[in-house]
């Protein structure tokens, strides 16, 4: 269906939907899936020539995180205002020369579902998390962290267990999609992935798998019922993607100890003490070694069935935790996304959160389930089958990375160097660990200037050819939402296959093409800058909201406006808000059943009151905070 909002530039396309798979759909790419996959999908057609534009696919992370993140806060054609219920235009979308294609995957994702369920959701870190729930005898009455709604299954065997089998599935969606919309299928036949965070393993994997899907189909040995399509990807771009933890698992050590930004996150005895335990007989490197070992010779097609190589993978991964990835989390008071911001951080704002739970919104765009911005059940998933540190069934995400380049596939790499959680070191690393053909070539290459406009110097990047790694600047995780132009500039570069530094030569399939300049970056340091000023957003309680306003919230005391805690650093921001402004009464729910919103009517104006976020659109705004419930592990976005 065509939503209507968010991209209101007038003429411009968009559509919003599900791609439908029954039980057994996936058996002709070898994986079991005895469960029903809803994938849900939104798309925006290109501000300028949509028919002769390129088509690129965004997908975050997780795994698990919707791409609504990218779409609503990163680089979709809209970002929502502060009142969680009205948007204003990009100027730097994607879609300005693009068409972009947003898909929550894998399924229970975002508003992706496979058996729509009711169920519970406290927003409280104790309780948190989503509950099956039976409301036949009744509905249990709401608050302002405490609802009610209708989500996917949230069980962890009806979705994918691991990034192969999830890029089987997208195969699967793709296939249909461009059946269903060949009219956006680009006249050149070629389509980009362009993911971030665990994107960063899903990315390589995805795009070797369809390559691979590609030379079947070709050559004839893809033989199962029905056509299947040669879809050729032209680009992958990743953003601050952690693509293989082996390689990268120091670089969270080396970036709370020592950066570019002057920030000492961890004291020398603790960088000392996980370098020593990652290195040491036995220690993390070995036990990473011994869970790859034992997954090539048990579970040498990834299906992640093979409980005794799950079981090495998973304790691989939580042993290394707590002495590599974990310091930092522990001992900073810094948040994961930004190391230059605490850890209540509240850039890049939430308010999306809101938005996605008006009732107008989901009935623009026809879904049946409550959003939720990352999802347990395909988090531990996952997380069952050590999916993180292991490798994949081309050798590993590496090899994925050296196959698609000398298949003549360009890939930009794209860090943000405040990022902690797949910051730009361990990156770099990666981008240099890359065995294909032109590598020495690549290493060669020096850094130059980013230049994003007449007046800026963006980052730094080096490229050979159709491989560019870059750093940009005073950026953290979701590098668009930080630096805006300089994203689209990139994107826009690597896609038309221009030189990411100026855009003005073209580099695709240049062999000759390199960059000059610095051998590394770490000789240019940056100004920190300091964090932003804390705003409780009560959807994101346990990320924006202190103890204090937590119990406030809790206990009925906080006055609440827009889902924001109106307190002293907010109250100039809301002149003539009091507790006297309270919402109207509602029904917090309908029958036993029935999914979704209550209204379908857009609000003349927001609410707000004392305790109580009113109105019949409120109450079904629904979604899992960015931590593992379960675990202690922090979801990479």
């Amino acid at each position: 269906m065509n939503p209507g909002i968010c991209e209101t530039t007038p003429g411009v396309k968009s559509y919003s939907g599900y791609v439908h798979f029954p039980p057994g759909t996936l058996s002709d790419v070898d994986e079991y899936q005895n469960y029903s996959i809803n994938t849900f999908f939104w798309f925006f057609e290109s501000r300028k020539d949509p028919a002769n534009a390129p088509l690129s696919v965004w997908m975050n992370g997780g795994p698990g995180s919707s791409s609504m993140i990218g779409l609503l806060q990163e680089n979709g054609p809209c970002s929502v205002n502060d009142d969680s219920n009205s948007t204003t235009l990009n100027p730097w979308s994607w879609n300005n020369e693009v068409n972009m294609l947003y898909v929550d995957q894998p399924v229970q994702t975002g508003f992706s579902w496979d058996i729509l369920t009711n169920g519970t959701l406290n927003l409280d870190s104790q309780n948190g998390g989503i509950i099956p729930t039976d409301f036949t005898h009744g509905v249990p009455e709401q608050n302002n962290t405490f609802y009610v709604g209708t989500f996917p299954s949230q069980n962890s065997g009806n979705t994918a267990n691991d990034t192969q089998n999830a890029a089987r599935a997208l195969w699967h969606f793709a296939q249909t999609w461009f059946q269903e919309f060949p009219d956006y299928k680009p006249n050149n036949d070629a389509i980009s992935i362009f993911t971030e965070s665990y994107g960063g393993r899903y990315g390589p994997a995805y795009t070797a798998f369809f390559e691979e899907q590609n030379q079947r189909i070709a050559n004839g040995s893809f033989k199962e019922t029905g056509d299947a399509y040669i879809i050729h990807l032209d680009t992958l771009g990743i953003i601050n993607g952690c693509v293989d933890y082996l390689t990268m698992a120091l670089s969270y050590l080396h970036i709370a100890y020592n950066n570019t930004y002057g920030i000492q996150a961890i004291n020398e005895s603790l960088y000392n003490q996980g370098v020593e335990y990652f290195n040491s007989e036995g220690g993390c490197r070995d036990q990473i070694v011994k869970c790859r070992t034992a997954a090539a010779e048990g579970d040498p097609d990834f299906t992640g069935n093979n409980n005794t190589v799950n079981n090495l993978c998973v304790d691989a991964y939580m042993n290394c935790y707590p002495y590599v990835d974990a310091v930092y989390d522990d001992n900073s008071g810094r948040n994961v996304y930004d190391i230059a911001a605490l850890d209540l951080d509240p850039f890049p704002p939430n308010y999306y959160f809101g938005y996605l739970s008006q009732a107008y919104v989901q009935a623009a765009l026809g879904v049946p389930t409550n959003w939720t911005q990352s999802n347990n059940a395909v988090f531990n998933g996952f997380l069952g089958t050590g999916d993180y540190v292991r490798a994949d069934i081309r050798g590993g995400f590496l090899d994925d990375l050296a196959y698609i380049l000398d298949s003549g596939i360009k890939v930009a790499m794209i860090y943000g160097d405040r990022d902690y959680i797949c910051n730009w070191i361990g990156g770099e690393e990666v981008s240099l660990a890359v065995d294909y053909s032109q590598k020495e070539a690549f290493h060669a290459a020096g850094y130059t200037n980013i230049t994003t406009n007449s007046s800026y110097v963006g980052g730094l990047v080096r490229q050979h050819g159709n491989f560019s790694f870059s750093r940009v600047f005073q950026a953290g995780h979701e590098v668009p939402a930080y630096q805006p132009e300089t994203a689209y500039q990139i994107f826009s570069r690597a896609i038309f296959g221009l030189d990411i530094a100026t855009g003005t030569v073209a580099t695709a399939n240049n062999s000759d093409y390199s960059t000059t300049g610095l051998s590394d970056t770490w000789s240019v340091k940056n100004q920190d800058l300091g964090s932003p000023s804390p705003q409780c957003y009560i959807l994101a309680l346990t990320t924006t909201c202190n103890e204090d306003q937590i119990l406030a919230v809790n206990n009925g005391t906080g006055l609440i406006h827009d889902y924001i805690l109106i307190d002293a650093n907010q109250s100039h921001l809301f002149p003539g808000v009091g507790n006297n402004d309270k919402p109207p009464a509602s029904s917090t729910s309908g029958a036993s059943g029935t999914p979704g919103p209550t209204s379908s009517t857009k609000p003349a104006s927001s609410k707000s009151g004392a305790g109580k976020t009113g109105g019949p659109w409120v109450f079904f705004g629904t979604m899992v905070m960015a931590v593992g419930a379960a675990v202690v592990v922090l979801w990479l976005e």
